[in-house]
């Protein structure tokens, strides 16, 4: 299966995103709303504002949204877009134009800001990671390791980077951790083998992964047949070893002690996945401007 089949672009989720642009302005507006725009701000006063890309290579990732949150503040405002979610841009690229009265697009600057910027940095933090593994099979994986309320955005953002989503939440995968293995291990020998058969009589629809932290724990799990095993905070030659012992009879999944630098070495090893929480819990947000002019 190629990367791009691998790859599937979430939808957007607009019920949960409406009620994040909802908070979000509530807590910049209170009960007084802008007050200094309404203040300074003419009531009838017309403008234009574009936002404008201040860094190379970032991909672009939720206009959609920053477009929801300028006509959430004022429906009358007219939002055209001059790039597409997935395109990389480079410094002083137009990336959309907002026109209509000036007091809402100052109230929603803001806000609109901090989705874009944070989405936009979340697709460029992807697009480094899924390039860097370019000449290699192994996929790149995000994790859950997600901003509260906002995984749906930014695991959006992580497939229009070009990385690939890993489970949603609790409820789409069966996920065999440490804690798990430690619980199960209380009632004696053979508690990767005993998790994974009441995993299966719970949820036979469901995949299942087990996390093993050295060569005999993936052995045990894949003589259980699952379909993935994550190879916890390995080095490469333990992964080499493990990826001759599994030999095909599960996916492999390389997490822990990811980083950029190291993800050409992860490819060797011909590991099927490398998941990263640096995708959405350590990126730095994109640099983008709002300019904006008098009509």
């Amino acid at each position: 299966m190629s990367k791009d089949n691998v790859r599937i672009i979430p939808e957007i989720d607009w019920k949960r995103t409406d009620l994040l642009i909802s908070l979000a302005l509530e807590e910049d507006l209170d009960e007084r709303g802008d007050t200094t725009t309404i203040a300074v701000v003419p009531e009838k006063a017309q403008s234009r504002a574009v936002l404008r890309c201040k860094q190379d290579g970032m991909v672009v990732s939720g206009l959609a949204v920053a477009e929801r949150v300028f006509k959430t503040v004022e429906p009358r405002l007219v939002f055209n877009a001059f790039v597409s979610d997935g395109d990389v841009c480079k410094y002083g690229d137009l990336l959309a134009e907002i026109s209509g009265p000036a007091r809402g697009i100052l109230t929603a600057e803001r806000t609109a800001l901090n989705f874009i910027q944070r989405l936009c940095g979340v697709a460029t933090a992807s697009r480094l990671y899924a390039e860097a593994l370019k000449d290699y099979d192994t996929v790149v994986l995000d994790t859950r390791k997600t901003t509260p309320g906002f995984r749906n955005l930014e695991k959006y953002s992580v497939a229009v980077g070009g990385a690939t989503n890993h489970r949603i939440g609790l409820f789409d995968r069966i996920m065999i951790k440490d804690n798990h293995r430690e619980l199960a291990a209380a009632e004696g020998d053979g508690a990767i083998t005993r998790a994974v058969e009441r995993a299966r009589k719970a949820y036979p629809d469901l995949e299942i992964e087990v996390e093993a932290d050295c060569l005999d724990e993936v052995r045990e799990a894949a003589e259980t047949g699952v379909e993935y095993i994550m190879l916890d905070n390995m080095d490469d030659a333990t992964m080499e070893e493990a990826v001759k012992i599994v030999a095909g009879r599960s996916k492999l999944e390389a997490s822990g002690g990811i980083t950029l630098e190291r993800l050409g070495r992860i490819g060797k090893t011909k590991v099927d996945y490398v998941s990263s929480g640096a995708l959405t819990h350590s990126v730095k947000s994109a640099d983008i401007s709002l300019d904006i002019e008098v009509l």
